[in-house]
């Protein structure tokens, strides 16, 4: 017995039995081997009107034309398209007719893109001859470019320790906008002083310093665009230096 594992134990170490065993694990892979999808990218950010590709390449042992499913996740999976091939099984729903196409590669085009159409999709490819089907998740999201945007606010001077003065930022079109709030043109620094609403359309100073005095205006983004308004100019008069000029006008008047 002890003679017997020896030699077992040298077959099994020879470089030659480990190559054999080698190309039979490849052998046997390649023989169950799958559909396997790839894509150059795994979030698209796309604009409403506009079409979109959600592109995908598949590899396959198999020369026969594949099944394509892509299905939409949203709160339940809903079939967009099936197809062998390029050529479409079934009938479209409603609102993707005249809006889809589907390529050989796999890769799903939309066209004249619509806010419901955003969510994650996935793909399914499978062939007859393989083992395994291939799916992939690409997540769209679809949105409206922002608009230039405007700021607001009730007075262009201010005098100095007045309390609670806003900036108000307003636009008209864009889609999950996101607002930076600058000051001579550079984003504002954390200050105990400074409160933004919770949207963070409004600005508030709520004890106004000289310190104020400058331009400010509103950064706008989405993940298609950005806008930032003209700046505005916000003038900080000296409380003492109001007093003191006060001072000079009732004394002139006491002379006359």
């Amino acid at each position: 017995m002890k003679r017997e594992r020896e030699a077992l134990s040298r077959v099994l170490s020879t470089p030659g039995f480990v190559h054999i065993v080698c190309l039979f694990v490849i052998y046997y892979a390649e023989l169950i081997d799958g559909v396997n999808i790839t894509s150059p990218v795994l979030l698209i950010h796309g604009t409403v009107g506009k079409p979109t590709l959600l592109s995908v390449k598949y590899t396959s042992t198999s020369n026969d034309k594949p099944v394509i499913k892509w299905q939409v996740k949203r709160n339940k999976a809903a079939t967009v398209v099936q197809s062998i091939g390029t050529g479409i099984i079934g009938n479209l729903r409603p609102e993707y007719r005249d809006r889809i196409k589907i390529f050989e590669n796999g890769s799903l085009l939309i066209d004249e893109l619509q806010l419901s159409d955003e969510g994650t999709y996935e793909v399914e490819i499978s062939i007859t001859d393989d083992t395994f089907t291939g799916e992939m998740n690409i997540n769209l999201t679809v949105d409206v470019p922002v608009s230039k945007p405007h700021v607001a606010l009730a007075s262009s001077t201010v005098l100095e320790l007045s309390e609670y003065f806003s900036f108000n930022c307003s636009h008209e079109n864009g889609t999950k906008p996101n607002y930076t709030w600058m000051k001579g043109n550079k984003p504002l620094s954390n200050d105990s002083r400074l409160i933004l609403s919770h949207d963070q359309k409004i600005l508030t100073i709520t004890r106004v310093l000289m310190a104020d005095d400058d331009t400010y205006s509103c950064l706008v983004e989405n993940p298609i665009s950005k806008g930032q308004s003209v700046p505005v100019k916000l003038t900080v008069y000296s409380k003492y230096g109001m007093h003191k000029s006060i001072h000079m006008a009732v004394a002139q008047n006491l002379e006359f």
